[in-house]
C-alpha cells in the first residue's frame, strides 16, 4: 500500500495497517517535508508551506497511527503514551484476525 491509498484512507481510524504501510507514509512525509523547507527556504516564507503541509497531513498521520496500533492488538489511544506507543509501530502483525478486523497480510 502505497502514500496515496493511504492518504485514500485519510479519515478511516478503524481496521489495520502493516508496518510497511506505516513506515513508507512516514517515510515519504519525511521526504516530503524536506522539499517542502528547501522550497520554504528559496521563497523566504518563513515556514508558512511547511506549516500548511504538516496540518493537511496531521489527521491522516493520526488515522494511520491508530490503524497501526490496530495491527499489533492494541487500541489507538497508546499513540499518547509517547515511548510505549512508539515502540508498538515497530512490532510486527497479530496472525489471523483480531478484535479490529482481518490481517492486512491475509494470515
Amino acid at each position: 500500500m502505497g502514500w496515496v491509498d493511504v492518504m485514500k484512507k485519510a479519515f478511516d481510524f478503524s481496521g489495520r495497517a502493516r508496518r510497511k504501510e506505516y513506515w513508507m507514509f512516514v517515510l515519504i512525509n519525511l521526504l516530503i517535508s524536506f522539499v517542502v523547507g528547501f522550497v520554504d527556504g528559496l521563497l523566504g516564507t518563513g515556514g508558512v508551506l511547511g506549516l500548511l503541509f504538516n496540518l493537511a497531513i496531521l489527521v491522516p498521520t493520526i488515522a494511520v497511527g491508530i490503524r497501526r496500533m490496530h495491527d499489533t492488538d492494541h487500541r489507538g489511544w497508546w499513540l499518547l503514551v509517547p515511548i510505549v506507543g512508539f515502540v508498538f509501530l515497530f512490532l510486527d502483525t497479530k496472525p489471523g484476525p483480531n478484535r479490529f478486523g482481518p490481517s492486512p497480510k491475509g494470515n
